[in-house]
């Protein structure tokens, strides 16, 4: 696998954006905090990527923007959208709990810094408790991507299949229907009153669809 780009590395424009917004953040201005940024910004930029890139990061943080209020910690919670795929390996099972280990190592001891590594593992299966409204958030903004118009889903469902391509066609369909159809049996997709009004009916119309197309 492609080794991660450097972190001095010119940022497009959309990477100085990110960092700008990063740097923002309380306790992230001055040198380290640029540092620290940059070096996750190199992350989501491997050339590996497909989806997971610094375009879903830039849309999970655009997603959180829309759920304003709902986290108790928005602080926390927008660094554990930094993190929640700062590591990702398409042959990995592990990359939410590496990528929590990174924020511990990173972050360093604290109260935020173990409320980030927290919300970090909720991505692995997205399903917070109810009264967890950190969690919701964060769970919320990273599945919205399933709520996009058709033409975002489907350049969405492609990125998916690009970053598994390892796996042969035949393989990938059984699989992927199987996550399809395990989401649509869920009672609800979405954990918050925002995104179960604004996201849930366009995110169950693209899966029905994705589905239909995968089993057809």
């Amino acid at each position: 696998m492609a080794a991660t780009p450097p972190p001095d590395s010119p940022p497009s424009d959309q990477e100085a954006a990110l960092l700008r917004r990063f740097t923002a953040l309380p306790g992230n201005a001055g040198p380290a905090g640029e540092r620290l940024g940059r070096e996750l910004l190199a992350r989501w930029a491997e050339p590996h990527r497909r989806y997971h890139t610094t375009a879903h990061l830039a849309a999970v943080l655009g997603r959180l923007d829309e759920l304003a209020g709902h986290p108790t910690d928005p602080i926390a919670v927008e660094l554990a959208a930094w993190f929640h795929d700062a590591i990702y390996d398409p042959y990995s099972p592990d990359n939410e709990e590496m990528s929590a280990r990174l924020a511990e190592d990173l972050l360093g001891a604290g109260r935020r810094a173990a409320e980030v590594a927290r919300l970090v593992r909720l991505t692995a299966g997205h399903d917070p408790d109810p009264d967890d409204r950190n969690g919701a958030a964060l769970c919320d903004a990273d599945l919205a991507v399933l709520a996009g118009s058709p033409e975002q889903y489907a350049a969405y469902a492609a990125a998916v299949r690009q970053e598994y391509a390892y796996v042969d066609d035949d393989a990938f369909r059984e699989g992927r229907a199987d996550v399809l159809r395990r989401l649509l049996a869920l009672p609800s997709l979405f954990h918050t009153p925002y995104a179960g009004e604004h996201w849930e009916p366009a995110a169950r119309f693209n899966l029905r669809g994705e589905l239909q197309l995968l089993t057809a």
